[in-house]
C-alpha cells in the first residue's frame, strides 16, 4: 500500500509523463519542493514497490502498475478540487485544501463524493441554492 508520500511522487512523475512525455529527476524535484537525491531515494523505492522503472541518469519510467495508480491519484485530486468549487469554497484556498485531504479519504469515501459530484452536477438549481447561503 502506498503512503501519501508516495502517492505524491508517483502523481507528480506521471503528470509529468502525460504532460512532457517524460519525468526527470530534477523536474520531479522541483515540482514537490524538494531535493533530487530525495527524489532518487523515493524512485528507489517505487521501482521496489513495482510502480517506477528506474534506471540511474534515465528518465523516470511508470509501470502498468503506476500508470494506472497515478492516474487514479489525478483523478481523485481533480474531482476534490471539482467538488470544492461545486460547494462554493474559495478558489484561493481549494488547492491546499485538496492537499490536505486528498490523502486522508479512503478510495469508499471518493466514490461516495464522485456519486455526489455527479448528483450535484445534474441538479443546477440545488448548487445554485447551495452557493448562495454564502
Amino acid at each position: 500500500m502506498a503512503t501519501p508520500s508516495m502517492e505524491d511522487y508517483i502523481e507528480q512523475i506521471y503528470l509529468h509523463i502525460e504532460g512532457k512525455g517524460v519525468a526527470r529527476v530534477s523536474d520531479v524535484a522541483e515540482s514537490l519542493a524538494v531535493l533530487p537525491s530525495s527524489v532518487t531515494k523515493m524512485a528507489q523505492r517505487l521501482h521496489r514497490e513495482g510502480y517506477v522503472i528506474y534506471e540511474r541518469y534515465k528518465g523516470l519510467a511508470l509501470t502498468d502498475r503506476g500508470y494506472n495508480f497515478g492516474k487514479r491519484l489525478v483523478k481523485r485530486h481533480e474531482l476534490l478540487e471539482q467538488f470544492l468549487r461545486i460547494i462554493g469554497v474559495d478558489e484561493v484556498n481549494i488547492y491546499g485544501d485538496v492537499e490536505g485531504i486528498e490523502h486522508h479519504l479512503s478510495w469508499n469515501a471518493m466514490d461516495r463524493i464522485t456519486a455526489l459530484v455527479e448528483a450535484m452536477e445534474q441538479d443546477k438549481e440545488f448548487v445554485k441554492k447551495l452557493n448562495s447561503d454564502q
